[in-house]
């Protein structure tokens, strides 16, 4: 069967860029898999994708010019319902073939071909046939027509077609369309497009347009060679990297481009050819905070700010333009110019803002809203001071009160400031920076800032101990308010990112150790609301605990290590991992899993009994039988043990002691009925049950680790 390499390229205008790596990826993927499923490719067949601003496109190796066929057994319906007393075609049966295409003009034949086949509860009809392979030309169609159906299009445009009679609706006008099997054109048509060999480069430095593609493997290369185009998003990514290193070397004095991986894709989705550019702004700006100048740089420029050795902003910047002229100054001065207007915007606000302290700008929040059900910014600032005043108390003194509570006031304020109003992101960034200009005490200042932390996954915490209390009051005030009016997250929907606010808080509590009992936080986020909200604190709990069992598990514990330890729900969140250590020391001992299994059975055994029926505690006079009698005397000699353990911190050591009841409590399960039938003695044996329970049971639910 003739197999070549197969080319698809969609020529388009320019394409969103920070969808285009979703499109290009999508776009080959679904055309390779329903290539596969027909048949015209094999599983080995290797996917390369390429995406620029102006194109979409895939190659594929090893496609067929036709799919083998295809054999295909269909059942019909039983041999009581398709043939007479005869052995001839009924009515029923004649109909259900002719609508499957077959003739049905000899009868004689057909029931020759009929196979019949018992399927263990009646004989059944089947029709033995041959599928012909779809050709390249129709499979291709019909996965063409699929990916376009199935591209991520943020937005779908509609425009009318040359003709002036038919629109198409696309994420962008399509221009032209290559489908190349091996050197030969598939006639295959999309969004009113035709397919040919024929494509289109770079708009002002193709060396010829448009550009005739003579093989289906000559793409990247005719493309790069005569359009100028790099093709591959990837390569053309890794191009852009190289050339913002060696630019930065250039500069000298251990310069280096800002790191940002969103900006770098971004700007890999906006250039063909990219040319990187030294720029440079009046160092005078650079009185303005660093942060203000990278985001307006990077945010409304795409500009790559470069840093010096320490990490410093310089007033050098680099471009990624997607021409490369002989004589680079014009395209230099004019992203210069540009730039200059965004940073003096930049200058002015922060000038502004400085006029007016932070703290005259508090009142003004009882103007914002918060929430329709929480009030506004100003009720929430009274509640969040609340909480903080609340924690710092348990964490230190009266200094740590008021300066939380002082942080707790200013927190919000530059939600008011200029700067913020224009970049959002830096809210908290500039209140550090406006509270230090104001006279502010540092720690309440740094507090302002990393009151927001961690904002995603791996963020730093809070440096200091009023960040951190003013961090975990604006997280619980967030989470016990919306949870409050019944806004739980939903499945993959998370609007107000409580997930990632619950995660800040166990992060805190446990990677700062925290002496804060969880439950005792929920107490004083819930007063802090009044009567405003129903009580969420069971839930709340249980959406804690679950993202902290998410995060373990993500560490690398074992599922069961983690549900022993969280299944006794511990106050002190900062015990977690030390209680799982131990776990993990504990299940490696010889006597664990039968320690385990016997604590399932106990657990069994206490849950059908009746509460009632149990001892209030062991009557040493009741225990008659010896594997009872040695079971208490072992339980006597080891809980004490470890009951120090557990009380001085040492949990491994703690479960590390209980290996000494293995032997008692496998001879107790092997010579002891439990429920007897005297009363007294049943409820003695169960208290002595409950009793090795609990022994068992301070550090983990060890029956977790039961298989």
């Amino acid at each position: 069967m003739h197999t070549a390499n197969l080319l698809v390229e969609l020529l388009v205008e320019e394409l969103p860029p920070k969808a285009l790596p979703q499109l290009g990826a999508a776009f080959g993927r679904v055309l390779a898999d329903s290539l596969r499923e027909q048949g015209l490719a094999g599983p080995g067949a290797a996917l390369t994708t390429y995406a620029t601003p102006r194109r979409l496109a895939a190659h594929l190796t090893g496609v067929a010019a036709r799919a083998q066929d295809r054999a295909v057994q269909l059942k019909l319906m039983p041999v009581s319902v398709g043939l007479d007393a005869h052995g001839q075609p009924t009515p029923a049966l004649l109909k259900k073939l002719a609508s499957l295409g077959v003739d049905t003009g000899d009868t004689a034949q057909l029931a020759a071909r009929l196979r019949r086949q018992h399927d263990g509860k009646a004989e059944l009809l089947y029709w033995d046939s041959v599928v012909p392979g779809a050709t390249l030309a129709e499979g291709l169609q019909k996965a063409l027509d699929e990916a376009l159906r199935r591209l991520p299009i943020p937005k779908v445009m509609t425009y009318q077609l040359a003709d002036g009679w038919r629109n198409v609706h696309f994420v962008r006008p399509a221009h032209g369309l290559v489908a190349l099997h091996g050197d030969q054109v598939v006639p295959v048509q999309a969004l009113g497009l035709s397919a040919g060999r024929t494509t289109r480069g770079h708009r002002f430095e193709a060396a010829r347009d448009p550009i005739e593609l003579p093989h289906a493997d000559a793409y990247a290369e005719t493309l790069a060679r005569e359009g100028a185009v790099l093709a591959s998003f990837e390569q053309r990514r890794a191009e852009i990297q190289r050339q913002l290193a060696a630019a930065a070397a250039r500069v000298g004095g251990g310069c280096r481009p800002i790191d940002d991986d969103a900006l770098l894709d971004e700007v890999t989705a906006l250039v063909e050819r990219p040319n990187v550019l030294v720029c440079q702004f009046d160092p005078a700006f650079l009185d303005v905070p660093q942060e203000c100048l990278i985001l307006t740089m990077k945010a409304n420029q795409k500009y790559f700010p470069l840093l010096d050795a320490q990490g410093r902003l310089t007033h050098r910047f680099l471009v990624v333009s997607n021409i490369t002229p002989a004589d680079p100054s014009a395209v230099i001065g004019g992203n210069e110019r540009v730039v200059r207007p965004r940073l003096a915007d930049a200058k002015f606000f922060f000038d502004q803002d400085r006029k007016r302290p932070l703290e005259s700008r508090v009142l003004g929040l009882a103007k914002v809203v918060y929430h329709n059900q929480l009030g506004t910014q100003g009720e929430r600032v009274e509640r969040v001071g609340a909480i903080a005043r609340a924690i710092a108390a348990r964490l230190g003194g009266e200094e740590l009160v008021r300066l939380a509570d002082r942080a707790a006031l200013l927190a919000k304020a530059d939600l008011l400031t200029d700067m913020v109003g224009e970049f959002p992101e830096l809210q908290g960034t500039m209140g550090r920076y406006y509270a230090l200009h104001d006279g502010e005490d540092p720690r309440v200042a740094e507090a302002i800032e990393d009151h927001y932390k961690p904002r995603f996954a791996g963020d730093a915490l809070p440096r200091g101990d009023v960040g951190v209390v003013l961090a975990l009051a604006d997280k619980l005030e967030t989470l016990t308010g919306l949870f409050g009016i019944g806004q739980l997250p939903s499945g993959d929907k998370d609007p107000y990112a409580l997930r990632r606010h619950a995660l800040g808080v166990v992060r805190m509590l446990i990677e700062r150790a925290l002496p804060l009992p969880l439950p005792e936080l929920l107490d004083i986020a819930v007063a802090a609301f009044g009567e405003r909200i129903r009580d969420p604190r069971a839930a709340l709990r249980d959406f804690i605990d679950d993202r902290l069992a998410v995060s373990l598990r993500e560490q690398g514990y074992r599922p069961q290590e983690v549900d022993a330890v969280l299944a006794l729900r511990p106050a002190l969140l900062h015990e977690v991992p030390r209680r799982l250590a131990a776990v993990r020391a504990f299940a490696a001992l010889p006597e664990a899993d039968a320690l385990a299994a016997a604590n399932k059975r106990v657990t069994n055994i206490l849950r059908k009994a009746d509460a009632a029926a149990v001892a209030a505690q062991v009557d040493v006079a009741l225990l008659r039988e010896p594997a009872e009698q040695a079971l208490h005397q072992a339980l006597q000699s080891v809980q004490p043990l470890a009951e120090a353990a557990y009380a001085r911190g040492d949990y491994t050591d703690s479960l590390r002691q209980l290996a000494a009841l293995k032997a008692p409590v496998d001879a107790f399960f092997d010579s002891v009925m439990v429920n007897a039938d005297d009363a007294a003695l049943r409820a003695n044996r169960l208290a002595l049950l409950a009793a090795l329970q609990r022994a068992m049971n301070r550090v983990a639910d060890l029956a977790r680790l039961a298989v």
